[in-house]
């Protein structure tokens, strides 16, 4: 087994890793497309569509597919955007939950002394208000947004610039996601990844990614990063 006792620093995704967002996302999303004459699809559909920013998750939706149309209309795109954000904002947080043993996972990690941040492609003018409604802003050292730097994940710079800003180093910092996108990050900036087999992974199996580690629940990282805490 890997040593991971050097780590010190640990970053999280926020959508499909702490928090199940998607139901959420989906009614905000089919709000949306009714409001635009559009049809309207099941959670589960959206689900699969989650994981990229709200950019692409509205170009899908309007695609009615996973894979984006090449003749998007720009102005109902943009109408899109106008309207998602106001049906989001209003339904934020009524019936996303965090995944079990987040809470208790987090709890751990600070006692310890981890420095904890979230690298996430949500845009910045929801994060207050999650980490508000549960209860999250206490634990995380830096939050970076979909919209905090030019550029978002898969790309490594918001993960490089989360161990700049926070001091440690590239090599005692551990990603944790449940997209691809997280581990072509992570691996991208040669950072440790694990890669949680729930969320949302478009249907793939995190493991063809080829995370560090493979992880079904998100408490197992104490294991691994071989913590101590008390009871």
């Amino acid at each position: 087994m890997a040593d991971y006792s050097k780590i010190n620093t640990v970053l999280f995704d926020l959508d499909g890793t702490l928090l199940d967002s998607a139901p959420d996302l989906a009614q905000a999303v089919n709000q949306t497309l009714a409001a635009l004459g559009r049809d309207t699809f099941a959670e589960d559909i959206v689900r699969g569509w989650v994981g990229n920013g709200a950019n692409v998750l509205l170009q899908r939706a309007l695609s009615g597919s996973s894979e984006v149309a090449n003749n998007i209309d720009e102005q109902e795109l943009a109408k899109a955007h106008t309207l998602f954000k106001q049906f989001y904002k209003a339904c934020l947080s009524q019936k996303s939950v965090l995944y079990p043993d987040v809470r208790s996972t987090l709890i751990s990690l600070k006692q310890v002394g981890y420095k904890l941040a979230i690298v996430t492609n949500k845009p910045g003018v929801y994060m207050q208000d999650i980490l508000s409604d549960y209860s999250l802003s206490g634990f995380f050292d830096l939050v970076l947004a979909g919209d905090s730097l030019p550029v978002r994940k898969p790309d490594p710079a918001p993960l490089l610039h989360a161990c700049e800003t926070l001091g440690s180093a590239v090599e005692q910092t551990l990603m944790v996601g449940d997209s691809k996108n997280d581990i072509l990050a992570a691996k991208a900036a040669n950072m440790r990844v694990a890669g949680l087999t729930y969320g949302y992974n478009y249907g793939e199996d995190i493991s063809l990614s080829e995370p560090d580690l493979v992880l079904d629940n998100i408490a197992e990282i104490l294991n691994s990063l071989q913590c101590e805490v008390s009871a």
